[in-house]
This record gives structure tokens, sequence and C-alpha cells, in this order.
């Protein structure tokens, strides 16, 4: 592992300014590109600090505000610890930013992020890699899907809706996926129940996508968020193994 350097930038999209934190090694060697996709509670310390674990990996990453057009990170005040008593008042006060985010922004969006990236000279040239944890599981499906020429791998953890009824469900995109996909579930998740984890399983299955699907005994939905009561540790140990073998092999 090396030492890292995190800052914030600013992205210019069609839509707004977008505020993002890029976490790098501080060697100023230009590493493979990751965008990194934040769950609903948004940009804030604990996921910088996994994107700076990331990044003391060998990689440039980017984990950007995907709710900047309600405003700029945190949307809404977060204690320093999410229990569960005060979880659904959050998601409620969220609602209003998370329906600035249609799949179609989010996909203009991800177009102008992995420009951005190829444009850095902190990455090196080639496809990234992209990871997403609950909503940004979502994100990262669509992505690999949408921009399949410019994602070599992509992960999501707890994810969020991945194979609904929905006419735009991610899952529905399995066919244009070039990229070799992992995704790590957990058990105990209302959002992402057992239909749909084999209903995204069967999507990728015959879509030819390399991928693996596993679930995570005793984990639940949001098990790799620490500043929340859904962290599990083990579940979170896994998951850091998963994504780091996936990128060393693509990237």
């Amino acid at each position: 592992m090396t030492a890292v350097q995190g800052s914030s930038v600013e992205i210019t999209t069609p839509d707004g300014t977008v505020d993002a934190y890029l976490a790098t090694p501080d060697d100023s060697t230009p590493r493979p590109a990751v965008l990194f996709y934040m769950d609903a509670f948004g940009l804030r310390p604990h996921l910088r600090s996994m994107a700076d674990r990331l990044a003391s990996a060998g990689y440039t990453v980017l984990v950007p505000n995907v709710f900047y057009r309600f405003g700029p990170a945190p949307v809404v005040e977060l204690p320093d610890f999410i229990n569960p008593a005060e979880r659904p008042e959050i998601l409620a006060q969220l609602g209003p930013a998370a329906r600035t985010l249609t799949p179609e922004g989010a996909m203009r969006d991800a177009a102008v992020y992995l420009d951005w990236l190829a444009a850095s000279p902190l990455t090196t040239d080639g496809p990234v890699g992209v990871t997403g944890y609950c909503m940004g599981a979502g994100l990262a499906l669509r992505t690999a899907g949408t921009h399949a020429d410019r994602v070599a791998a992509a992960a999501g953890f707890h994810g969020a809706y991945l194979a609904t009824d929905a006419p735009d469900s991610p899952h529905l995109l399995a066919g244009r996926v070039t990229a070799e996909l992992y995704f790590g579930h957990a058990d105990q998740d209302p959002t992402n129940p057992a239909e749909q984890i084999d209903r995204l399983e069967k999507s990728l299955t015959e879509a030819g996508v390399r991928h693996r699907s596993e679930v995570y005994e005793g984990a639940r939905h949001g098990f790799t968020q620490a500043d929340t009561a859904m962290y599990g540790a083990e579940a979170t140990d896994r998951h850091w193994a998963a994504l780091l073998d996936l990128f060393g092999r693509t990237l």
C-alpha cells in the first residue's frame, strides 16, 4: 500500500458543476482510473476514506457527488454515525435529491466523468474500473452497459433495485456489457431480494457476461458503510478482497 493524496475537484457537465473527491497515490505517477459511485448518503468522510484505501492499492479514484443537481455534498445534514432510528428520516430528506438523478442524466454524467479521468495526467491510458455501493451499484452496471468500450471491470456491493420489473431496470443492459462484473449481495436486503438476485444472474449468464455474483451470508444492506449501523466487518473485508482481485486482473 502506498501513501495517498486526496483533493476536492469540480467537473463541469451540461447540467451544472459536480463536486467530487479525487484520491491518488501521492507519487504523481499515472495509475489506472476507477470511477467510484456513492451510496444514497453521499460524498462524506467515510466514502473519502474508502476511496483513499482503493487509491493506496494503486489506482486514481474519482468519487462524484451524483446529486449535484440538487446541491453540493452533503446534500442533507448527516450525523457522524447513522443509526436505525435516524435512517428513515434521513432517507426521506434525501428523496428530492435522488429524484434529480434520472438514468439518462446519470449516463450523460458518466460520459463526462470518464472523459475527465481520461484527460487527467494522473491516469493511465485504457479502460477504467467502476465500483458502486447501494444505489451506486446500479449506476456501475448502467455505466458498464452504456459505455462498454470504456469500462474493463465493474463491481457493485449491496446493490439496490438491480433487476426490477421496471422498463429501465439496470439488468436490462446486460447484453451491452463487455466488462467483467462482480456483485456482492447482502442476504438481508429488502432492496435486493432473492428473486432480483436470480433475475440479475440469469440476465448476465444469458448475455454471456463474464461475472461473479455472490450472496454474503449475514450481511445487511449497506454492509460496507462503517458510519452506519448496517456495517459488517467480515463482509466488508470480503468486499475489499473481491474488488482488488477484480481490478488487479483487469486494469
